[in-house]
């Protein structure tokens, strides 16, 4: 029985990570490179972003490397007829299938730190990154293409000389019915607040306009930008999905208080219009504000509760995964890898993956409670726990 434990361990272990890395890698270059054109990122951004888009490839790669592994390992041995020579001797297919399921409770614990590293840590350093390289970023992105555009700003360039930018128009966009602010100027600089706050554009000789109005300014000034402006990375609101695990309850508690306070000044408003007599000021509409605030504030609370639920249920798909892989793979009795890891995939894709979103969407809606994220998991436990059976049994 130990034999055939660690000959099954070692089989499924040796493709579990030789695929691992296969994924791994190529999402890891799949990452770098949409972070790369999106944000028009060099080497050496590129070379310091590693570490921190390692854990996002890792954690979806687990579950299907997981996957991988059991059907094509269990596959083989189906199809060579080793399963069926362990009934012969009177050994129950569990004991090879055993081996598979703590390595993927193993691999669902590390899974579920994945996902929390991952949207905390790594969302985090990846914005640190591109929000501290952001002069070079536009430098990199001015050299190459002569322009370089964000939501609130746009700059454009005639040739980059150095440090200099020659015959730049720099736009910032103020927001509302202001018009944009456009600057043209012979030559300018960029410099940015070494704590990743504000970048600074040096304009010599420049022609400032805003709307219909124009003024020359012949000597040298300076134009500061917020670091928002210039980034196309947010660096602003952090959404509950970025939490670290370690802080969910303080971040709920927090949240519950916010929605107390607003609640509280709207009934402290509409008591003051009873008060003074002002019945213009007890009408929904005058804590309409407030309301939408409390339902946008309960929206957030949702999901803060729910995140915990969600990367606890996507870890343990590892689990789920190879409870149904396993017994398929042994069912289908084919060698060949990847038809027995599609033949195992399909099924998941297509019950797996919308149910655990149409959780998910119920939860964020407040239809059902946080729990629901696991429905996916639990059916794909049941059917799994079902093929089991009927392979012992059969």
């Amino acid at each position: 029985m130990k034999i055939i434990s660690r000959y099954v361990l070692g089989e499924v272990l040796q493709v579990f990570l030789v695929s691992l890395a296969a994924i791994t890698m190529f999402m890891l270059v799949v990452g770098l490179v949409k972070e790369a054109q999106q944000q028009g990122l060099g080497m050496i951004q590129i070379a310091m972003l590693v570490p921190y888009v390692l854990p996002e490839a890792m954690r979806f790669a687990v579950p299907l490397t997981m996957l991988f592994a059991v059907s094509s390992v269990f596959g083989r041995l189906s199809a060579s007829n080793e399963i069926t020579a362990l009934k012969a001797a009177g050994i129950t297919p569990m004991a090879a299938i055993w081996p598979a399921v703590w390595l993927a409770v193993v691999a669902s614990l590390v899974s579920v730190w994945l996902n929390d590293i991952a949207v905390s840590w790594g969302r985090d350093g990846i914005r640190r990154v591109i929000v501290g390289s952001v002069e070079e970023i536009i430098y990199g992105r001015l050299k190459q293409t002569r322009s370089y555009t964000t939501r609130q700003l746009s700059i454009n360039v005639k040739a980059v000389d150095g440090r200099k930018l020659i015959r730049p128009t720099l736009s910032v966009q103020s927001g509302g019915s202001t018009p944009p602010v456009t600057v043209s100027a012979a030559e300018a600089e960029m410099r940015a607040d070494p704590k990743g706050e504000t970048l600074t554009i040096v304009f010599r000789n420049s022609k400032v306009r805003l709307g219909d109005v124009s003024a020359d300014v012949p000597d040298e000034w300076e134009q500061v930008v917020p670091i928002e402006a210039v980034s196309k990375k947010e660096t602003v609101a952090r959404s509950p999905s970025e939490i670290a695990m370690a802080n969910f309850a303080t971040e709920r508690d927090h949240q519950i208080a916010m929605i107390n306070q607003i609640e509280q000044s709207a009934a402290a408003k509409m008591a003051m219009g009873i008060l003074s007599g002002r019945v213009e000021q007890t009408t929904p509409a005058a804590v309409a504000w407030e309301r939408e605030a409390v339902e946008w504030e309960k929206m957030r609370l949702r999901r803060i509760v729910m995140e915990p639920w969600r990367r606890w249920a996507s870890g343990f798909a590892c689990l789920c995964f190879v409870l149904v892989g396993a017994p398929m793979a042994i069912r289908m009795r084919n060698a060949d890898f990847l038809t027995s890891f599609f033949l195992c995939f399909l099924p998941i894709l297509l019950i797996y993956y919308p149910i655990f979103m149409f959780g998910l969407s119920r939860v964020k809606s407040g239809a059902m409670p946080p729990p629901a994220v696991w429905l996916g998991n639990v059916l794909i436990a049941v059917w799994g726990v079902w093929l089991l059976r009927r392979v012992i049994r059969n």
